[in-house]
């Protein structure tokens, strides 16, 4: 069962399920979830290495982070490809699991964002991979909306996320990042 707006804005106050979220979407969210914005922008170099007990991920670098006091946009052209983090976290309780999905303005625009789910315990911002596979440079100003977030009821209790990317960090070798406040399992 996906959750609605009321019962997840209510989630929100007592729970904290999403933190930072707009003014927007604490007053008038879309559909049933909400839109979340863009807050930071990393190129990735170096190499990677997926084994089956052992796992590298590339390096990363900050390109651009989102300033509420100044206007800050980012090209993307055609094949380029980048990191993104939302200027939202979240604080997932053991009964819920989300999923997160583009905008359609993404795609109608050429960009591909690559998202997954958010299990139940899981606490942090969230990163997404976005590429351009479309034919034109296309200019994204950091706050924008970029993905929709929607919640769901795991029946029968979920069990907690317990991965090495808990409090939102991007890399394998980037600093750990503070888990937000808000959950009893952060």
């Amino acid at each position: 069962m996906t959750l609605g707006p009321k019962l997840l804005l209510d989630l929100v106050k007592k729970q904290k399920l999403v933190e930072n979220l707009s003014e927007r979407e604490l007053t008038n969210p879309e559909g049933a979830g909400f839109d979340l914005r863009l807050d930071e922008v990393y190129t990735i170099t170096g190499e990677s290495f997926l084994g089956v007990t052992e796992r590298k991920t590339a390096d990363v670098k900050l390109v651009a982070k989102y300033d509420s006091q100044k206007t800050t946009s980012i090209t993307i052209k055609p094949g380029d490809f980048f990191l993104i983090k939302t200027i939202e976290s979240v604080n997932m309780p053991e009964d819920l699991t989300a999923s997160i999905t583009p905008r359609s303005t993404t795609y109608r625009s050429g960009l591909f964002i690559r998202t997954g789910n958010v299990p139940p315990g899981y606490c942090g911002g969230l990163n997404f991979g976005l590429k351009n596979e479309g034919p034109v440079p296309v200019t994204i100003e950091l706050g924008a909306r970029i993905v929709h977030i929607q919640f769901h009821e795991v029946k029968g209790k979920g069990n907690m996320y317990r991965g090495q990317w808990q409090g939102g960090r991007v890399t394998d070798s980037s600093i750990n990042i503070p888990w937000p406040k808000g959950n009893q399992n952060c």
